[in-house]
């Protein structure tokens, strides 16, 4: 059997593993248009000051690994641009101009997600950096030189605030421009203050409602055109967002969701025969929102190319779906989310409760001893977890995961006050946090 897997990174390559250890003699192809297969891209701001020494550490494992150890014919180089669903075809064009077709019994189809320009005037002058890839760190690194003094960020998500971090240890001025109220848009408004208050302790220039209208410079970007004014800057990184990668899907039937992700279903088939998607590519069912959504992570794409690989194997293996868990580092701050945060439960209609607990991380009385900040939202009705967000210097990674865990298990805020954690000064007070904020707010 033919198994055919667009796209080189972690969902194509987690499916390529899958059946390889379950169809004996399958002919697996996977067809990469970069030159690099299987690594971190999550990994790619911190190479920047040097707290990763080299992209090299990045990658899982390389082209001839696939091709030597696994037997998988693993091209480089090769773009597809058209899928002929009749005759299961995959057709596209290589790096030397030359053109390929190749037949499948099944696809996969891991294309990932691009980055986003959000403007187009003065988009093509040099100095304007988007950070997906390793190619494209490469070029920022080399243009991050001695004489590049004003950075500019475009976009306050998770690439916008660990490149403000990173590229302001490289003492550079960093400015970081988000059009809307507040960044990190994963929190709600008095989480995200904490945020604001950490980028002002480190010196970032932080400019809020702010729309760019474009780049101006001779050669080299010198300008940003903005409704607020106009900035001087040397470089600029944009981190606006991503989009799906699946515009050579025109023509095809495949069913594609508003913002151009692949619909799929448990099984993380589309809706023709014999092709599947997976990762930044495809939708992701959300546990707490009972429906289709959208929330492109690293962790996703490994399980959804996992559960892909094995159902293309033959195997029966459902992908039961997210709760949309989160972290990153910012500065001397954790931010953390998982399920909906307030903003989104009010959105979508639910009668929900919020309530809301600072805590120490630890025993209060043990040395150490750091403020977090925690925001749980539930359903008023049963008090059933709906998702909470927590900010603060330390110990957020593991009250996360532990809601996280709850939520996935559709457990109550009550709930909570059972769970047997582990406590020692050094490492908890007798109440967790969490459990804390079930006994003080939820009124039990």
């Amino acid at each position: 059997m033919k198994f055919v897997i667009i796209g080189g990174d972690a969902a194509g390559m987690s499916a390529a593993m899958e059946i390889y250890r379950n169809v004996p003699g399958a002919e697996i192809t996977s067809l990469e248009r970069g030159f690099i297969y299987s690594y971190g891209q999550c990994g790619l701001p911190y190479v920047v000051d040097g707290r990763i020494s080299s992209t090299k550490r990045l990658i899982a494992r390389d082209v001839e690994t696939f091709r030597d150890k696994y037997g998988i014919d693993a091209r480089v180089g090769h773009e597809v641009e058209r899928i002929d669903v009749e005759n299961q075809l995959v057709m596209g064009t290589q790096f030397s101009g030359e053109p390929f077709e190749i037949a499948y019994d099944k696809l996969l189809i891991a294309t990932g997600a691009d980055p986003i320009m959000p403007v187009k005037k003065g988009a093509e002058l040099a100095g304007i950096h988007k950070i997906k890839t390793i190619p494209g760190l490469e070029e920022l690194l080399a243009d991050l030189s001695p004489n590049i003094e004003q950075v500019t960020i475009l976009g306050g998500g998770y690439i916008g605030l660990e490149m403000a971090e990173t590229i302001h240890a490289c003492n550079k001025k960093v400015r970081l421009i988000q059009r809307g109220s507040q960044v990190a848009n994963i929190l709600d408004e008095e989480l995200a203050k904490h945020v604001h208050d950490e980028a002002k302790k480190q010196g970032i220039e932080l400019l809020l409602n702010t729309n760019v209208e474009g780049f101006e410079g001779s050669s080299r970007v010198e300008r940003i055109i903005t409704n607020n004014g106009v900035l001087e800057t040397d470089l600029v990184i944009v981190a606006a967002g991503i989009k799906p990668n699946t515009q050579f899907l025109d023509g095809t039937n495949i069913a594609l969701a508003k913002n151009g992700a692949i619909v799929v279903n448990r099984h993380l088939e589309t809706s023709v025969e014999n092709i599947y998607a997976a990762g930044d590519c495809a939708t992701h069912f959300h546990i707490v929102k009972e429906r289709l959504d959208y929330v492109p992570l690293g962790t996703t794409a490994n399980k959804q190319g996992r559960l892909a690989g094995l159902n293309m194997s033959g195997k029966f293996a459902p992908f039961r779906g997210i709760v949309g868990t989160s972290i990153m580092k910012f500065f001397d701050l954790t931010i953390a989310t998982t399920g909906i945060n307030e903003n989104t439960a009010k959105k979508l209609g639910f009668d929900y409760e919020a309530y809301k607990l600072s805590a120490r991380h630890i025993a209060g009385y043990y040395p150490g001893a750091q403020r977090m900040y925690i925001k749980i939202v539930v359903q008023k009705r049963n008090q059933q977890l709906l998702g909470a967000q927590i900010v603060g210097p330390a110990g957020v990674d593991k009250r996360i995961d532990v809601f996280a865990t709850a939520l996935y298990n559709k457990m109550t805020l009550p709930d909570l006050l059972d769970l047997d954690l582990a406590y020692a000064p050094p490492f908890n007070g007798v109440w967790d946090p969490l459990q804390q904020a079930a006994r003080m707010n939820g009124r039990i």
